[in-house]
């Protein structure tokens, strides 16, 4: 079921902003920290995750299932800069 509130775009400060209503909140986990996406001609409000969220298990996940192995393999290939450029 959608829930539907109509509520004003108010002035706050030099800014404007929607008071959310507590029925709307209830429903959803926001937190105190938001993000405000643009979406299809929408404004969409969503968590704020940490940088980098998830990316343990996404890791974690690699690592059961094997798929976290170098793909440059065990030789390096060298440029041309590599082999008449650099010096060591």
């Amino acid at each position: 079921m959608v829930t539907a509130v109509k509520t004003r775009i108010v002035k706050i400060g030099n800014s404007q902003g929607v008071r959310i209503p507590k029925i709307l909140l209830d429903q959803v986990a926001l937190g105190d920290d938001v993000e405000l996406v643009l979406q299809e001609g929408q404004i969409v409000i969503r968590p704020a995750f940490p940088v980098r969220h998830g990316w343990d298990e996404a890791f974690r996940a690699m690592a059961e299932a094997g798929d976290d192995k170098i793909l440059d393999g065990d030789e390096l290939l060298l440029t041309e800069w590599d082999e008449e450029e650099w010096e060591w």
